[in-house]
């Protein structure tokens, strides 16, 4: 019984850590619920119950997407925006490559003279 009691102290342990480091690295608007500080006294005061609450309810699900994967930029992940996976498919990105090119070549051409 001394060995079941081990190992279960350190699964919760290991847990307890992972939970700590989990809830330290996710962004403070990803959090559900709760502000993340709050999750972090939670997690750090009740390690058990805790670790188990935040994995349940706080920690932030990820959502699949129809389209590529996701960024570390937030800005970038707004449902429904398409992202080309192939520069040529992108008629705007393409549009405004080549306004960008006319604008140097036309300052290009001024400092030169």
């Amino acid at each position: 019984m001394l060995y079941f009691d081990g190992a279960l102290g350190i699964a919760v342990f290991c847990l307890w850590i992972f939970c700590l480091v989990d809830v330290i690295v996710t962004d403070e608007s990803a959090a559900r619920h709760l502000p993340k500080m709050l999750w972090l006294l939670v997690v750090l005061l009740l390690p058990l119950v805790g670790s188990i609450l935040w994995l349940a309810v706080g920690k932030p699900r990820i959502q699949s997407r129809g389209y590529a994967t996701t960024s570390r930029f937030p800005e970038y992940d707004r449902p429904g925006r398409h992202i080309a996976v192939n520069p040529d498919d992108d008629a705007e990105f393409l549009r405004k490559c080549r306004e960008r090119a006319e604008e140097q070549r036309r300052r290009a051409k001024e400092e030169g003279l």
